[in-house]
């Protein structure tokens, strides 16, 4: 049984069909998308209805990820302030792009499971953890960190989130973090998806790296209106996604307070922090 795990496209478009393209060309038993398919990227209506043929065509099974949950609801709930809406812009201009297609977003679970035919070859495929979809394994958690945030009994447990590729083990569960399709925070910005295979009724993981049209990618970010109409996050967005690191909690750890308080403006706090890198 072979078992690929896409997840986090982030609206990144090119991305996501090289990996579709190289995905087909495995042939995989079951292709499930962990989540994060839309929002921080240009092209979320692109990737949603690329997905959505794959879904009806070739049965390829989503995961609600916390960028739909959130998407949805910036589209039932107005924001609460002005800073509120300068801040989540690029979330309310990913969903005036879906608006007509939230349909096909709607039902999506917040995990999937399923075996090759064997109690001890289960797998549990979700976004971040039992913990939620914003909850994320990294290399940096201990094993007593993940106490209780892994559900008992799996042999594979396979999440994503941190758009960080990842493989580790806890006691008896081999764990599999597929990292990014569309924006990695590892500093390689290649695509990154998951790879799952049963072997001698053991699983065995491994982590594909595509090369993909950037170009075509950075002229969407460019001429879609997501940074011009997104909000002064929205380029703090583009320079992770350019530099294939993580900035935003970066950013809000030095900024927000300021922000918040009206001593700094937010579009000047974006200023500043960019200015600043290296």
């Amino acid at each position: 049984m072979k078992v690929a795990v896409l997840s986090d496209v982030q609206g990144n478009l090119p991305a996501l069909e090289t990996v579709t393209e190289d995905i087909l060309a495995w042939g995989p038993d079951l292709v499930v998308m962990a989540g994060d398919l839309i929002n921080r990227g240009p092209d979320s209506r692109g990737c949603l209805q690329h997905f959505h043929a794959l879904r009806q065509d070739q049965g390829w099974l989503p995961v609600l990820g916390n960028h739909e949950a959130w998407v949805l609801r910036c589209g039932r709930e107005p924001p609460t302030d002005d800073l509120d809406a300068e801040m989540r812009a690029f979330a309310d201009w990913t969903f005036v792009q879906l608006a007509d297609l939230t349909e096909a977003l709607t039902g999506w679970p917040d995990h999937l499971c399923f075996h090759s035919g064997s109690e001890d070859t289960w797998v549990h495929v979700t976004h971040g953890t039992l913990a939620g979809n914003r909850d994320g394994i990294s290399q940096g958690l201990t094993d007593e960190d993940l106490a209780g945030k892994l559900p008992a009994g799996v042999a594979l447990f396979v999440t994503a989130h941190t758009h960080r590729p990842l493989q580790r083990r806890l006691g008896t569960t081999e764990i599999l973090n597929v990292g990014s399709v569309g924006s990695p925070f590892d500093g390689d910005p290649r695509a990154c998806y998951g790879r799952i295979e049963l072997r001698a009724r053991r699983w065995h993981t491994s982590i594909e790296r595509l090369a993909y049209d950037r170009e075509q990618t950075r002229r969407q970010f460019l001429d879609s209106g997501f940074l011009d109409h997104g909000g002064p996050l929205a380029r703090i967005l583009y320079e992770e996604w350019r530099r294939a690191r993580l900035l935003l909690p970066v950013w809000r750890q030095r900024y927000i307070a300021a922000v918040r308080s009206g001593a700094l403006g937010l579009s000047d706090a974006v200023d500043d922090y960019l200015g600043g890198l290296d």
